[in-house]
């Protein structure tokens, strides 16, 4: 392996980030795909408005505004599901191939974490329920930093925590501003595209892109 260390995006990489909503879609309504896309629409406007603000708020608490927001848009989805949501949120589903994927990675000599958005309560709730403390040796969040990525000292904190330089490191992530933003600071990006997105920020491309993370293997 060229490179020693992979870092992962958590929410919508590791984990399923629809799958909170689909777990209570009856009880929601028929908007509950649409509120679902709405709700994590939202969740990333307002992380990168209130960085270029200078307003930080911690991510947990722009999920709950961003689902509140996505309630108020559809005003036929049942509002009384938010709590149960949110606890579900917490608890979001690995995709099916991440543990495999990541314990082979580490049978291979790499190092392995999680460079995310989310607050350090949040990734130990994910990580915990998904059963993959075990398979990853650290968990990033830019929360000590006060801003989201994609500033350039969120992915700084890779290097800082695992003492590697950014050429050693290589980042997964499914959403494409993402990648965009750790492939300007220098890491090997590899663009998770589990939705067949069209390719967007062509001035920094991924080196790589795979429909899930078995491509990695």
């Amino acid at each position: 392996m060229a490179q020693t260390v992979y870092v992962f995006d958590a929410f919508g990489t590791l984990f399923d980030v629809h799958a909170a909503v689909r777990k209570h879609a009856s009880e929601i309504g028929p908007d509950a795909s649409l509120l679902s896309e709405i709700w994590r629409q939202k969740q990333l406007e307002y992380s990168w408005v209130r960085t270029l603000m200078g307003s930080y708020r911690d991510f947990w608490s722009i999920t709950e505004d961003a689902l509140d927001y996505a309630f108020e848009k559809l005003p036929g989805a049942n509002r009384d599901t938010r709590n149960q949501v949110l606890a579900s949120y917490r608890e979001l589903e690995a995709f099916s191939e991440v543990r495999d994927v990541l314990g082979c990675l580490k049978a291979n000599g790499a190092r392995t974490g999680i460079l995310s958005n989310g607050s350090p309560q949040m990734l130990d709730a994910a990580v915990g329920s998904a059963g993959l403390k075990d398979v990853l040796d650290e968990l990033i969040s830019v929360h000590e930093l006060k801003v989201f990525k994609t500033r350039e000292e969120t992915y700084d904190l890779v290097c800082t925590r695992f003492r590697v330089f950014p050429e050693a490191v290589s980042f997964q992530s499914s959403n494409r501003w993402d990648i965009a933003g750790a492939s300007k600071f220098g890491f090997h990006t590899v663009w998770i595209n589990r939705t067949g997105q069209p390719d967007e920020y062509s001035d920094h491309p991924p080196a790589m892109q795979l429909q899930d993370l078995n491509g990695l293997l």
